[in-house]
């Protein structure tokens, strides 16, 4: 995008600052660009945490960006009509090889965000520039007199070719933020906050309301960003260390001022989408699944692992795993071929895994997990997070420190000391007692595969379930891919719910992730 001759009026040393940066394809710096930035001040470590703190002493003030009579982005064609001019994103071209580029308020996103740089130890403020943005042919450009703010960024790097600077993470939308690693696709989301998730209170959002991107001083592969969480509820500050790579890493450090009691709090939200796969097919589709994320992988502070396979009930359904000290919790998409899929376009194989790790002591609460009815796959309807068990209060201040992992397998340098389960399915079985045999509604058949693990022992397995009876337990090689598959019958008649644990053992000792399923009637 070329600059208005406004743009580059005024005095001879700006413009050949400016002239400079864009032959280089980059913006100048914050204190050289007095028509980007506002007037920049001091930084300090403590600087966001210290307005989070002050904030939460003050009443909620639920603010929106007024948008302009003339300026109409009310629908999503409309919205998607606006992109950056990726000609100016800043920092290109710099040998830290970060750059940033932001989106314009409209649609859905009112919410003035507000977007700060950090050099060294100063901040700057960009100002609200519509020459930044190209608007196609459904918006009408703003006239640049009323300041939109902007709606979020995009983070962009080398991650998959050294010529290239892919987008790698974005922050937008309430505090929802979202990343990949090598060679995937987006996918699901985090978010830096839930609360009263499934409450007949409803459920409040809070949102990142101010960010402080810190400018790399060397080439380390790392990114620093700072937000400020706001909400009627509560406020935060976060911290967010970012290094792209096969494994994409976010460590978080976050502390919550209440400014109010609160009883349902989910730490380090995760939000996908799953529709159907072998366990449960509730729509009629040609694709052999279609989903985000197939399963709830945790690993207990007990040094118990577990899987629990995501469905799509016909009604809502809320589970909770209880524990102290979590090691580790995640949205995991383990089925990674295109004939799972048959999708060319989605390309679910490619959706990213989201790992939690926490860091220090999480102390009693639960993984708790919330499945939502849906017919569309446009629809996020899978939430997972941690809960702690002590109420958040009023005045007080809470930290956590944990690690994401964006990635294609379970983050590990290590093989899991299990095996893990690489395939579940369900579906009705026959009922031999019947002449002639015919299928039984009631009787449900489900195979689970489990790939590596212990090697020695002979196999076996055991099953319950809260309700019914199980019959058909099998437990045997699969010669075509070199996996164990187990599989077993679930007697349902007279049932509308029931828990189901399978646990592989090879001899005594267990031998595969205990798998978990809610099976409900649809």
């Amino acid at each position: 995008m070329k600059l208005t001759r406004r743009e580059i009026m005024g005095q001879a040393a700006k413009l050949a600052v400016l002239a400079a940066a864009f032959k280089t394809g980059s913006l100048p710096r914050f204190a050289q660009a007095s028509e980007l930035y506002e007037p920049f001040s001091e930084f300090r470590d403590d600087f966001v945490r210290n307005l989070a703190r002050e904030l939460a002493a003050k009443p909620y003030v639920d603010e929106k960006i007024e948008m302009p009579a003339d300026f109409e982005v009310s629908t999503y064609d409309q919205y998607r009509d606006i992109r950056f001019n990726t000609d100016r994103s800043l920092w290109k071209g710099e040998e830290h090889k970060f750059s940033f580029d932001m989106f314009h308020s409209g649609f859905l996103f009112t919410k003035p965000v507000d977007i700060y740089v950090i050099e060294g130890d100063k901040q700057a403020k960009l100002k609200y520039d519509p020459s930044l943005f190209v608007f196609g042919p459904k918006v009408k450009p703003p006239d640049g007199k009323t300041d939109l703010h902007y709606a979020g960024f995009r983070i962009r790097y080398p991650i998959n070719n050294p010529d290239v600077h892919d987008e790698f993470v974005v922050f937008q939308g309430a505090s929802y933020f979202r990343a990949v690693g090598r060679g995937l696709l987006y996918g699901l989301s985090a978010r830096g906050l839930a609360i009263d998730t499934g409450q007949p209170s409803g459920e409040e959002f809070p949102a990142f309301r101010s960010f402080w991107i810190k400018k790399p001083e060397a080439p380390t592969g790392i990114i620093v960003i700072e937000a400020l969480l706001d909400s009627p509820s509560i406020t935060g500050a976060y911290r967010f260390s970012i290094k792209p790579g096969d494994d994409t890493q976010m460590d978080v450090e976050m502390t919550l001022f209440p400014r109010r009691d609160l009883t349902h709090v989910g730490i380090a939200p995760l939000t996908s989408m799953f529709l159907f796969n072998a366990i449960g097919r509730p729509v009629e589709d040609y694709r052999n699944a279609v989903h985000d994320s197939d399963g709830l992988m945790m690993l207990r502070g007990t040094g118990e692992w577990l899987w629990r396979p995501l469905s799509n009930p016909r009604t809502l359904q809320i589970s909770a795993f209880q524990d102290m000290s979590p090691r580790g919790f995640g949205l995991m998409q383990r089925t990674r071929r295109y004939e799972d899929f048959l999708d060319l376009e989605s390309k679910y194989e490619r959706r990213p895994s989201l790992w939690v790790e926490p860091i220090g002591d999480w102390a009693a609460g639960a993984v708790e997990l919330y499945e939502i009815p849906t017919e569309f796959e446009t629809n996020d309807n899978i939430v997972a997070f941690w809960r702690p068990k002590e109420t958040l209060k009023q005045g007080g201040s809470n930290t956590y420190v944990y690690r994401l992992h964006w990635c294609a397998t379970w983050p590990t340098e290590q093989p899991a000391p299990l095996a893990l389960v690489s395939f579940s399915g369900s579906g009705v079985d026959y009922d031999y007692a019947s002449n002639p045999p015919k299928y039984d509604p009631n009787l449900r058949m489900y195979v689970i595969e489990f790939a590596g693990g212990p090697t020695a022992g002979e196999l076996s397995a055991d099953i319950t379930a809260s309700a019914g009876t199980i019959s058909k337990v099998v437990v045997y090689e699969n010669p075509e891919n070199g996996t164990t598959r187990l599989s077993f019958a679930h007697d349902t008649t007279g049932l509308e719910l029931a828990e189901l644990r399978a646990v592989l053992k090879r001899g005594d000792v267990v031998a595969g992730e205990i798998w978990l399923f809610r099976w409900t009637r649809s």
